[in-house]
C-alpha cells in the first residue's frame, strides 16, 4: 500500500514563503509522477503542479514562476517551494502519486496553507 505524508503546511503572510514536503512510501517513488493540489474553501480541487518520473514538471497558470516542484528519489520526497504568497493561495494542499503501469492515484491526507493579508 502506499502511503503519503504531507508535511510543511501554516500561516503565513502575503508574499511569504512555504515550502512543502511529500513523503511516499510503501512504493518505489521513482515509479511515482507525484501532484500538488489545492482545495479552497467552497471550490473543487486543482491541480497546482506535478513532475514525471523523468523530473518534467507542469504548473497551474496561477502559481508559474512563483512556484517549484520537485522532487528527491533518494528520500522518497517531493517539494513544493511556495513563494511571493497570495491569499487567494489559501488552502488545503494535498499530494499523490500517479502509478502508470496500474493507473492507480494515492493520495495523502492533506495540509492546510493560509496566507493572511
Amino acid at each position: 500500500q502506499v502511503q503519503l505524508t504531507e508535511s510543511g503546511g501554516g500561516l503565513v503572510q502575503a508574499g511569504g514563503s512555504l515550502k512543502l514536503a511529500c513523503a511516499i512510501s510503501g512504493r518505489t517513488f521513482s515509479d511515482c509522477v507525484v501532484g500538488w493540489y489545492r482545495q479552497a474553501p467552497g471550490t473543487r480541487r486543482g491541480t497546482v503542479a506535478r513532475i514525471d518520473t523523468g523530473g518534467r514538471t507542469e504548473y497551474a497558470d496561477s502559481v508559474t514562476g512563483r512556484f517549484t516542484i520537485s522532487r528527491d528519489n533518494a528520500k522518497s520526497t517531493a517539494y513544493l517551494q511556495m513563494n511571493s504568497l497570495k491569499v487567494e493561495d489559501t488552502g488545503v494542499y494535498t499530494c499523490s502519486c500517479f502509478l502508470p503501469v496500474s493507473s492507480n492515484t494515492y493520495w495523502g491526507q492533506g495540509t492546510q496553507v493560509t496566507v493572511s493579508s
